[in-house]
């Protein structure tokens, strides 16, 4: 009788304790849940701060806007131009947003051009990916103008978009983040017309040679890594470009405005 009494005073011990191990596990996943739910809330915050923080730095910039691409081996600027405005807004928002901090210039041949902005040059495990990377988009081609003659032409400094070849890629789609740009102009003839240029290089020429010049492997990837710290608004270059575009507004609306007819002297009766 001892004996059942016993064990049936276990059975309600062990139950009991089951049920606080139960009760701890559920208020334990509760505050796990609840956290997960706090930095939820605080990342999408931060995300739509940071959001808001860059469109406001897109809509001060002028037409031609000059971005800084400060590099391991120098800073390179480059303006980029009004009439290709879809790969200029594309690459402002990229560079804002701070997507090509970091990333490499995988791909570097002396005597042409080199080439960056690859996301997977940020993980060395996908070295074999290289030139594949970059956001679920293409660009629209901006390559010629109205008569099919090439908007630009790659000068030694132009910034072009890469993009796949022809057959996988007929109405020429730039790549949604890669670039590349000229260091020697002769050996890009001809690319003028097939590949979308968008800007230039207004200072860093020096550099581009640097980069150009590095050690490459059989891939033609840079020996010791070229890195992009970052790709920035050049504040002061950009100020500038915005006040002469205010400035001309003001005078072509002073000018609209000496022309209206009811500004205009009344011409003599005969």
């Amino acid at each position: 009788m001892k004996k059942i009494l016993y064990f049936s005073l276990a059975l309600l011990a062990l139950a009991g304790c089951n049920s606080a191990a139960r009760k701890a596990a559920a208020e334990a996943a509760a505050e796990q849940a609840r956290l997960d739910s706090l930095a939820a809330a605080e990342e999408a915050a931060a995300a739509k701060a940071k959001a808001n923080k860059a469109a406001a730095q897109l809509s001060q910039l002028p037409q031609e806007p000059v971005f800084d691409i400060a590099t391991s081996m120098g800073t390179i600027k480059v303006k980029l131009y009004k009439d290709t405005p879809k790969h200029r807004d594309n690459f402002a928002k990229l560079a804002i947003s701070g997507y090509y901090d970091g990333l490499l210039f995988h791909r570097v041949i002396n005597g042409f051009m080199i080439q960056g902005g690859d996301p997977y040059s940020r993980d060395t495990s996908k070295v074999d990916l290289l030139g594949q990377g970059g956001p679920d988009y293409t660009i629209p081609a901006e390559m010629r103008d109205g008569e099919g003659a090439p908007l630009h032409r790659h000068k030694k400094g132009a910034l072009a978009a890469a993009r796949r070849g022809d057959q996988a890629n007929p109405y020429k789609e730039s790549s949604g983040s890669q670039f590349y740009l000229v260091q020697n102009a002769d050996a890009c003839i001809h690319l003028d017309g097939e590949y979308t240029v968008f800007g230039e290089t207004v200072a860093g020429l020096n550099v581009i040679d640097r980069i150009a010049a590095v050690e490459t492997d059989r891939r033609d990837r840079p020996e010791n890594d070229v890195k992009i710290l970052s790709i920035r608004p050049d504040a002061a270059m950009n100020k500038l470009a915005r006040e002469a575009e205010e400035a001309e507004k003001l005078e072509q609306a002073e000018q609209q405005s000496a022309n209206a007819p009811e500004n205009k002297e009344k011409e003599p009766e005969k």
